[in-house]
């Protein structure tokens, strides 16, 4: 879903064995405020539309340069690159393993 936006750098972090709030963080990049909108957009409608979910939480706007899509089990962060890497979760939450994931691919 976010890869259809070209989002970079997606990352899965899991969590579930040091975090009492989620088990997954999905953290991406953007190069634009207009990127980052469309791939939180793209996110949200795709759960919305192919898996009646909705997140429960969203917090934050492109002109912030971060937007957060609670889906309680899985928190999506979408970074504009220079906030990521201010932020640098991946480096905050050393301890979860990396988790592979591939790109759906259209069908």
């Amino acid at each position: 879903m976010a890869s259809n936006k070209k989002a970079e750098e997606i990352v899965v972090l899991d969590l579930r064995a040091i975090s009492t709030f989620t088990d997954f963080f999905v953290i991406c990049s953007a190069t634009s405020e207009p990127q980052l909108k469309a791939i939180a957009n793209e996110i949200e409608t795709r759960l919305r539309q192919d898996h009646s979910i909705r997140p429960v939480a969203i917090d934050g706007f492109p002109a912030s340069q971060w937007i957060v899509l609670d889906y309680l089990q899985v928190v999506v962060h979408v970074f504009h690159r220079e906030k990521r890497a201010f932020y640098c979760l991946e480096s905050l939450w050393s301890d979860a393993p990396l988790l592979q994931w591939e790109a759906a691919t259209a069908g």
